[in-house]
């Protein structure tokens, strides 16, 4: 795909990837994904933000063919489906410097091949001129690893967000046009990789809503021309209460477990309590995580093999423990 036009002299590039069934070996994706990284031509400088997955470097360099200078490259992200290509940008462009947080600076060049000259530091709310754009630098640790920043464009009022408000979607539209369907890929995607830092993500909420933003570029999925359908929804998801719903991930062998579910949830209906039911033999994990951003109570099902939990039954429950809050420290991913 070639590279798109977002508004005057900002433009989407990167690649969706329509095959991509699963994500760090764990993730299921349904509906395939997109590597986003964004190109902004200034009246004095260019720089680009973020890279895309190694496997899809052909593409961005190709999206770069006509770009004779990119004076910076924003790594928000270490992570490779976002870092990954920047080592041939760096190639194709030996003038450019890459910028980052402190934190991401160790692990990109644990990472990758990039000497430590070529990296310029920022510090949280630091900007930087392009000539008639101005880049400011948030850092938003915990969303999802400990390095991660967004970027803000102030004159067009851009949020680029990285894998904050992201969502796994593999589509042609550039931006949003599906609310319903972008809502329940952003759910699936918070469910799956952000809930566990949810206190943390509460704190970043707050930390941008002083800010003036018109429009949301993540680095997966669409872009948000009405930025608070995800901003009320991560609110929701991460601030609001719970729902009076059980989540019942269960595992029968010979049908009787499947008996005992099924007594109970009958019970919980008559007493008006909502169940989420999930025969984890055949389930999407990925249902059931997103299950659990809502729920006030989960129960889990199982025979026992060997005098332990099915193993299916045992999976479940670290997806459960997964999705409970993590308080990082500070000295952690020094």
């Amino acid at each position: 795909m070639r590279a798109r036009k977002i508004k005057d002299r900002i433009y989407w590039m990167g690649s969706v990837d329509w095959d991509r069934r699963l994500f760090d070996a764990l993730i299921p994706l349904p509906d395939g994904t997109s590597y986003n990284a964004y190109l902004i031509e200034g009246s004095e400088k260019t720089v680009l933000l973020d890279s895309v997955d190694s496997p899809m470097a052909d593409e961005l360099l190709a999206q770069l063919e006509g770009v004779s200078k990119i004076d910076y490259v924003i790594s928000h992200h270490a992570e490779q489906d976002h870092s990954g290509t920047i080592p041939q940008i760096l190639e194709k462009y030996p003038e450019a410097r890459l910028i980052s947080t402190p934190k991401a600076k160790g692990l990109l060049m644990d990472l990758l091949p990039i000497p430590e000259e070529s990296f310029i530091t920022v510090k949280d709310g630091e900007t930087l001129s392009l000539g008639d754009k101005t880049l400011k630098f948030i850092h938003a640790p915990w969303v999802h690893w400990p390095e991660t920043m967004v970027t803000y464009l102030e004159e067009d009022r851009i949020l680029f967000s990285c894998d904050f408000f992201g969502s796994h979607i593999a589509a042609t539209d550039l931006f949003v046009t599906d609310e319903g369907r972008v809502c329940e890929a952003a759910k699936r995607y918070y469910a799956e990789i952000m809930m566990p830092f949810r206190k943390v993500i509460g704190k970043n909420l707050e930390k941008l809503a002083s800010y003036d933003i018109e429009m949301i570029a993540p680095s997966h999925g669409q872009i948000f021309q009405r930025p608070a359908l995800i901003i009320d929804a991560y609110r929701e998801w991460t601030l609001g209460p719970v729902r009076n719903t059980v989540v019942l991930p269960y595992v029968s062998m010979h049908a009787s477990t499947k008996q005992m579910v099924d007594y109970l949830v009958s019970s919980l209906v008559e007493k008006g309590v909502g169940v989420e039911q999930f025969n984890l033999g055949v389930t999407d994990i990925g249902k059931l995580a997103m299950a659990l951003v809502d729920a006030a109570t989960i129960v889990i099902g199982t025979p026992t093999i060997l005098a332990g939990p099915h193993p299916y039954a045992a999976y479940g429950a670290m997806v459960h423990s997964w999705q409970m809050p993590f308080v990082p420290k500070q000295n952690f991913f020094p």
